[in-house]
């Protein structure tokens, strides 16, 4: 198997695990401090991740340059920004179009990577992102009118979380390859820096609007620890297969994240599955066979 499936893999089941601990912390603390502990507690591990590959290595002879700094600032910016309207289609009416929506991550990331970033696929590639995003869409059943096209703030909000991902993902394969060494290092890289201006944004957005949830947060120091280390596990797998793979690629095995928390869902809830439900999964199996099968 190659790397970067392993590496999807792995952000696959340390994404899923993140979130269900975000959702418990999210009743506790407010949506801005919610996404600080994502950042403030996931930089210890990913900067130990980082000074571990290059002590191992010894590749620590070089700069990294403007085109470094610049993407990886972008990204982190993009993913801030992707988070922010995510949260927001969540709290419009008919949220379920706006979420939706924030699922076409991969075929943007197809597209504007083939237009901006010379990152074209292969037909058989373009046609498994379509597929898999054709999948995702037909399970979540959602439904809008033409109206809502232009009257919906959820869509804006569930594209704008679309856009924000998939540029972010684009700009994170950038900053890596940028560096010219070891995928395993420069992902790391990416990684470590990226996380640190996050959380210097965030802590300051926190502070500014509610500094009593620094407090919350100490008081909820155990769960912190878990979305930090979960998190950082999660994006080392994405950082490092898209610094391995085409983003658009990755993003599309990376549905099978929504598959497996669907079918959890079910057997745990005990609900029954329904025919949509069934087609939109066949299509996320069968879009991923066409990956592998390139």
């Amino acid at each position: 198997m190659q790397l970067w499936i392993l590496f999807t893999l792995l952000a696959v089941v340390m994404q899923s695990v993140r979130t269900a601990g975000q959702k418990q912390i999210a009743n506790r603390l407010s949506i801005e401090a919610t996404t600080l502990v994502r950042f403030l507690f996931g930089l210890p591990f990913a900067g130990a991740y980082c000074l571990s590959l290059v002590w191992r290595d010894g590749q620590v002879e070089f700069l990294p340059g403007v085109s470094f700094f610049a993407s990886s600032s972008l990204a982190a910016i993009a993913q801030i920004g992707a988070t922010f309207c995510l949260v927001r289609a969540l709290t419009i009416k008919n949220f379920a179009v706006g979420t939706a929506l924030a699922k076409t991550e991969a075929i943007m990331t197809a597209l504007l990577g083939a237009i901006f970033f010379s990152a074209s696929l292969s037909l058989l590639g373009y046609l498994s992102v379509i597929v898999g995003v054709a999948g995702v869409l037909t399970a979540s059943q959602w439904r809008f009118s033409w109206r809502d096209l232009f009257e919906n703030d959820s869509i804006k909000f569930g594209l704008g979380a679309g856009l924000g991902f998939a540029l972010a993902s684009l700009w994170i394969r950038e900053a890596s390859l940028s560096l010219n060494i070891s995928p395993l290092i420069s992902s790391s890289m990416v990684l470590f820096y990226m996380v640190a201006l996050q959380t210097a944004i965030c802590l300051v957005w926190v502070v500014w609007r509610d500094s009593s949830q620094l407090g919350l947060i100490r008081r909820n120091l155990r769960a912190s620890l878990f979305i930090g280390f979960t998190s950082v596990a999660g994006s080392v797998g994405w950082f490092t297969a898209m610094s391995l793979q085409e983003a658009a690629l990755v993003k599309t095995l990376g549905q099978l994240e929504f598959v497996v928390t669907l079918l959890i869902t079910y057997r745990y809830f005990g609900e029954r599955i329904n025919a949509r439900e069934y087609l939109g999964i066949l299509l996320v199996v069968v879009s991923i066979g066409l990956l592998l099968s390139r």
